[in-house]
């Protein structure tokens, strides 16, 4: 039951609130097609809000601000995919179930520490297939695996197994053993093979926008890992594996394919019909949108390829207002806050949520950024906000991990029952 029943209701009613709100203003301000479909999206969101209020009871947390915090951002979503096309989107509103199920899913496996890391070898094992699969399954024109009607990016679900695979102990952690002048962990070896195999698959894949994730995840998990509590550490060993990441950087800049060199360079304004096309519009549509918006439904960017995942701000900003976009954004940041702003119970749950946090910021830095043409486009879709079965599937998965951090689990010593199950001597005997 929940804890603070004051809170719980207050909780409730702000997130039906919110999305009330957002489906009076397509009532009054936008093009959606006939009353009956407005009704018909508003019941799917209010149920799926409701339900999920009811099923958030039956899972022993020690907080629910997580799960406010996704339903609220989930249904965004909804309202917004719906309203690109004017029509509900009921492939998205699935998603986004499947998405809360698997977030309540990753929240049940990863409350144990103890057990993840028992399982590590396996955890490393599931990255290897799953990079098998990106080599064989997929290709630099097609990063995309076809299962009916639906798709499935690979390259996504390495990224949960990643963030398991860098979270670490204090115990494990001094593990060291001697190889050369140099004390090492052996597990912290692993970690940075892995993290080159993945570099290698997709750079060979083409995939360059999802590098900066995986870099994000593995630099926080670096740092965490040789900077736990009264650890002592070796300066010369931090510059210098920091000179590597930093020569590794500039050869992959410097031999970089052709495209990838063009993208660095290329100006959007003498090229608005090119590379630069998406860009160029996209940040015409902001300006369009101004601070409310020109209305849900009534924006030009939705005819524009890849207008609700890789330019999903963008489109947003248009038909919504720049004010609704960083409210979105804002909700993105306050749930990677909260992990930060509540300590986590263990230090393996608290490396866990810090790379899941990098993770998340990184992923929608590159997007609107790269919408805004401050940095590369890089075409990296929006956590909870853009399409794709895949990103939101694992953005369910890493939000229950963060759930999890903040609910942990601890498994009971042995002695500690058996001492537990001991009847204490009675006060009499003391007093003879």
């Amino acid at each position: 039951m929940y804890a603070n029943p004051v809170a719980y209701v207050f909780s409730c009613v702000f997130v039906l609130l919110a999305h009330s709100a957002m489906l009076c203003n397509i009532w009054f301000n936008g093009s959606y097609g006939e009353p009956r479909d407005i009704a018909v999206l508003g019941a799917a969101v209010i149920i799926l809000d409701i339900i999920y209020f009811v099923v958030i009871l039956f899972f022993k947390q020690m907080s629910y601000v997580l799960d406010f915090l996704l339903i609220l951002i989930l249904n965004m979503s909804v309202i917004f995919q719906s309203c690109f096309d004017r029509t509900f989107d009921t492939k998205h509103y699935i998603t986004c179930i499947v998405c809360l199920a698997a977030a309540k899913g990753a929240y049940l496996v990863c409350r144990n520490h103890k057990f993840l890391q028992d399982k590590k070898l396996y955890i490393y094992g599931a990255i290897g297939v799953v990079l098998l699969i990106v080599l064989i399954f997929t290709s630099a024109e097609n990063m995309w695996i076809e299962i009916g009607s639906f798709t499935l990016q690979p390259s996504e679900f390495v990224k949960p197994l990643f963030v398991l695979a860098c979270a670490t102990s204090i115990a494990d952690q001094q593990k060291k053993h001697k190889i050369l002048f140099f004390n090492v962990v052996y597990e912290n070896l692993a970690i940075f093979g892995i993290m080159a195999a993945i570099c290698l698959v997709q750079v060979k894949s083409h995939d360059y926008g999802s590098l900066p994730t995986f870099i994000g995840i593995y630099g926080i998990g670096f740092i965490l890992r040789i900077c736990y509590p009264k650890a002592k550490f070796s300066k010369k060993k931090l510059f210098a594996v920091i000179a590597i990441i930093v020569v590794c950087l500039l050869i992959g800049l410097k031999y970089a394919p052709e495209y990838v060199q063009h993208r660095l360079h290329v100006d959007i304004w003498s090229d608005k019909t090119g590379d630069g096309y998406q860009q160029s519009q996209a940040l015409i549509a902001i300006a369009n949108g101004g601070w409310f918006g020109v209305g849900p439904g009534k924006g030009f960017l939705s005819n524009i390829f890849a207008y609700d995942n890789d330019i999903v701000f963008a489109t947003v900003s248009e038909e919504w207002g720049l004010l609704y976009a960083l409210m979105m954004v804002l909700t993105i940041i306050i749930i990677t806050s909260v992990p930060l702003i509540n300590p986590a119970r263990s230090y393996y749950h608290g490396t866990m949520s810090a790379c899941v946090c990098a993770a998340f910021i990184v992923q929608m830095a590159l997007n609107i950024f790269g919408s805004c043409n401050l940095i590369p486009f890089t075409g990296v879709t929006i956590p909870f906000i853009s399409s794709g079965g895949s990103s939101l599937l694992v953005s369910g998965l890493m939000t229950g991990m963060l759930m999890a951090g903040q609910s942990p689990v601890f498994k009971e010593h042995k002695d500690n029952n058996k001492k537990k199950q001991e009847k204490p001597e009675p006060a009499w005997r003391w007093q003879e």
